[in-house]
C-alpha cells in the first residue's frame, strides 16, 4: 500500500448553521459522543473544534477511500478524531474492519476556516 493523503478546508459558519439549524440530527449523525464533550467543552471556540473535526473526517475519507469498497462504506461516526494526551489529534477507527489503519493527522483553524489533512501510513 502506497502513502495516500486526504485535505479539507470548511468556513467555521457552515458547521455553526448546520448545528443551530439541525441541531443533535446533525451533531450525531456526524460527531461522536466524546468529540461532541470535546467541542462543547471548547464554549467560545467550539464552532471552529467542530469545522476541524469535520474536515479532518473529510480528510480521512479522501486518505483511505482507496481502501474502501465505496463512499457509503463508511460512516461519520466509524471515525473519531481526540486528542492525545500531548494535545495532538489523533484518529480511532470504531469500525472493525478499519482498526488496522494508521492515519496522522493535522488540525487548524482560526475564526472563519478549519483545515485538515490526512496521512494514511502504510
Amino acid at each position: 500500500m502506497d502513502v495516500k493523503i486526504g485535505t479539507d478546508i470548511i468556513e467555521v459558519a457552515r458547521i455553526q448553521e448546520s448545528i443551530e439549524n439541525l441541531g443533535d440530527k446533525f451533531l450525531n449523525r456526524v460527531f461522536t459522543a466524546r468529540e461532541i464533550a470535546y467541542c462543547e467543552s471548547k464554549k467560545a471556540t467550539k464552532y471552529e473544534h467542530y469545522a476541524a473535526r469535520f474536515a479532518a473526517k473529510e480528510a480521512i475519507f479522501k486518505a483511505i477511500s482507496p481502501l474502501l469498497e465505496d463512499k457509503f462504506s463508511i460512516a461519520w461516526t466509524d471515525v473519531e478524531v481526540l486528542n492525545n494526551e500531548q494535545g495532538r489529534p489523533c484518529v480511532v477507527f470504531l469500525k472493525d474492519d478499519l482498526k488496522n489503519i494508521n492515519i496522522d493527522m493535522s488540525l487548524s483553524h482560526i475564526k472563519d476556516l478549519a483545515i485538515a489533512t490526512a496521512i494514511l501510513i502504510p
